[in-house]
């Protein structure tokens, strides 16, 4: 079986491209952005987390089947987030009890 060799200029553009990330990352900290605050920080650490598993875990040149084995996690994932979601945010629907 062989292996899918990643050229060095690769690593470099994604190493540089994760610090620009993390710089953005502290400059947006350090900025009010309102009710964006949670989203663009959130963004940024997706767009981070993507490049890492693409790239340094090599699931970009690895086969069909890892790639949709880690579509199901990420989907299972987003599921259990979702429900999480619906959970908390009905909590005050019913009000408090003995009230």
């Amino acid at each position: 079986m062989s292996q899918h060799v990643v050229p060095l200029r690769v690593y470099f553009t994604i190493f540089a491209a994760l610090m620009v990330l993390t710089g953005l990352t502290v400059y947006v900290a350090t900025i009010d952005l309102g009710v964006l605050n949670t989203p663009v920080a959130l963004a940024i650490a997706i767009t981070k987390a993507t490049l890492v598993i693409l790239y340094f875990m090599h699931v970009r040149y690895s086969s069909g089947l890892t790639q949709i084995a880690i579509a199901s996690g990420v989907l299972f994932f987003l599921i259990m987030i979702a429900i999480t979601m619906a959970d908390v945010i009905s909590r005050g629907w019913l009000g408090t009890p003995g009230s």
